[in-house]
């Protein structure tokens, strides 16, 4: 009789093989005009599906060792003490903004009213979490250029209430953080990085995610790396780690893994609350907490995207720079990204902003791209307090938001993703040249009539 291990030999022979099969015809596949060029995409190999189909094997189906495997190696990857896996990076930015709450925080707890500084300028799913645990955002403006938060703007923002900055890296571009990390430890302030659009990136020789008390990261398809649906909360404090698990498992005090018992030697010797003296432990519940785990499946894909990031790193930069040379030209009108002072940014995005003045709208030069199959997107929600979600809610504006509704109307962006071959790059730079000679033209033509 055959073994297991020679079965799962060979039906990982079989997924390589098919792999292969699928991918036949499809290298250099690309047909300038006709094939579609994505924003984002999955990049990956038979690696990614022999791992993922050997969990699946393993039928375990909760977390098991692939999301040991992976949260060790991803934090030690940041340098990190700790990796929590989560099902999603706006899941990850829950339990983040929930651990903050927790009453084994003591008085630096946030409670309902609190302030946390953040931006309306991104992703929802950044700002949701505040709202959703009772707490006041407190919007500063961004840069253009960088399209951050502006970073000598935020004390002018902060009050007794304050208790937290909560911002993301936005398309990979890190925030000033010398200046956020020193109003932090001046005000004794909670720090939380959504690092989800910027895995890689650095500031100042450091990765960024490895700067809060904090950090969230996202493995979504259009992500750096991806799980499919996937997400990370990171710290290196230790009771933050356990409260974290705990919101993410039911909201459960028992740190036991999924199949272990009595971890802590004491399974029936606790007293909590006002719960009988002996209790089981695994069912006592310290947090009102969720069930956000990951599965090993997904994990068993995390692992081996892990091993490719570096070079899904490089990729993005090498697209980056070959979009930023290739347009450079277009910046009478187009005005192009700018990296923050200091940093390495591992990019998301190329964003482009349409100058005031300039002979076309947004949304004249997206139609264009999009009519030749290049995919475009906004920055996420532009102004999220314009969004009809959020009519009504309590919220304080520090300043003019004029820079993120300038965001709003006039800036895109493409992709820079590793999926992009420098043929597809250069097919994107020519597009763009045409849409402007076409434009020039055109107010040639209506000045000579």
């Amino acid at each position: 009789m055959r073994t297991e291990k020679e079965i799962r030999g060979d039906i990982s022979c079989l997924v390589e093989e098919l792999y292969a099969l699928r991918r036949e015809g499809k290298e250099n596949g690309f047909i300038p005009g006709k094939s579609k060029i994505s924003y984002a995409g999955r990049v990956y190999d038979h690696k990614e599906m022999i791992s993922l189909v050997q969990a699946g094997l393993d039928f375990w189906l909760t977390s098991g060792r692939y999301a040991d495997h992976f949260e060790k190696d991803f934090a030690s990857f940041l340098g990190t003490e700790y990796c929590l896996l989560t099902n999603s990076g706006s899941s990850a930015n829950l339990l983040a903004v929930s651990a903050l709450t927790s009453p084994k925080l003591g008085k630096k707890r946030l409670k309902p009213g609190d302030e946390v500084i953040t931006t309306a300028c991104g992703f929802p799913t950044t700002l949701n979490p505040i709202i959703q645990n009772n707490l006041t955002p407190v919007f500063v403006d961004v840069d253009l250029g960088t399209y951050n938060i502006q970073a000598d703007k935020v004390e002018e923002a902060i009050t007794e209430k304050t208790k937290a900055i909560f911002v993301p890296h936005t398309l990979g571009n890190p925030v000033e953080l010398d200046k956020i990390t020193e109003l932090v430890t001046e005000y004794d302030l909670w720090f939380v990085e959504d690092n989800c659009d910027a895995l890689g990136s650095k500031y100042k020789g450091q990765y960024t995610g490895t700067f809060g008390h904090l950090s969230t990261c996202s493995f979504y398809p259009a992500h750096h790396i991806t799980m499919g649906e996937g997400g990370a909360v990171l710290t290196s404090d230790p009771l933050l780690k356990k409260i974290i698990a705990s919101f993410r498992d039911w909201g459960r005090d028992c740190w036991c893994d999924p199949g272990c018992d009595n971890t802590c030697g004491r399974r029936f010797d606790w007293q909590l609350g006002s719960l009988p003296k002996g209790y089981d432990h695994k069912y006592i519940y310290s947090h009102i907490g969720y069930n956000l785990k990951v599965t090993d499946m997904q994990a068993a894909v995390g692992v081996e995207q892990l091993k490719k990031l570096p070079t899904f790193i490089e990729k993005r930069r090498d697209n980056f720079r070959a979009l930023y040379e290739g347009l450079r030209d277009l910046q009478g009108d187009l005005a192009l990204p700018q990296a923050t002072s200091g940093s390495k940014p591992s990019w998301f995005g190329f964003p482009l902003l349409v100058r005031e003045g300039a002979p076309f709208t947004r949304d004249d030069i997206v139609r264009h791209l999009e009519d030749r199959l290049i995919a475009t997107r906004m920055l996420f929600g532009g102004n999220l307090i314009r969004q009809p979600a959020y009519s009504g809610i309590k919220y304080r504006a520090s300043g003019s938001l004029e820079n993120t509704d300038r965001v709003m109307r006039d800036l895109f962006w493409v992709g820079v993703y590793p999926g992009l071959t420098s043929e597809m790059v250069e097919y994107i730079i020519s597009k763009f040249k045409e849409f402007m000679n076409y434009k020039i033209n055109e107010g040639e033509r209506q000045i000579s009539s």
